[in-house]
């Protein structure tokens, strides 16, 4: 049987850790860096990757996916590229773009691992 490499790891960890074990309060108050739900989430996240890429990286992606999930940095990005941000497609493009940054951030974590060390 085949072994799944870390970026195969690390990306299934985080959609499990994004998509099933993000509850209705989490997502709602998840922006707001000062609310619990923001730092709950991202304590998954962290538990989540930890088990699958070990806890340097692990904590790295954990407070990326804080800064990430307060969009900040997403809402900068979109103003920038001038993104849609009305009308229908606008929540589709936010939440692939907020996907798409998570994503890139584990296959960077992984790549960059041997400076965690």
């Amino acid at each position: 049987m085949k072994k799944l490499t870390p970026f195969e790891k690390g990306l299934v960890a985080h959609l499990v850790a994004d998509w099933l074990l993000q509850n209705h309060w989490m997502a709602n108050n998840k922006m707001d860096l000062r609310h619990p739900a923001a730092w709950v989430h991202a304590l998954i996240q962290f538990v989540a990757l930890t088990i699958a890429l070990g806890w340097r990286v692990g904590f790295v992606l954990g407070i990326l996916h804080l800064l990430i999930d307060t969009r900040v940095p997403l809402s900068w990005w979109r103003t920038f590229f001038k993104q849609t941000s009305d009308g229908p497609s606008a929540m589709h493009v936010a939440i692939w773009s907020d996907q798409v940054v998570h994503i890139a951030s584990i296959a960077g974590g992984i790549a960059l691992e041997e400076y965690f060390e």
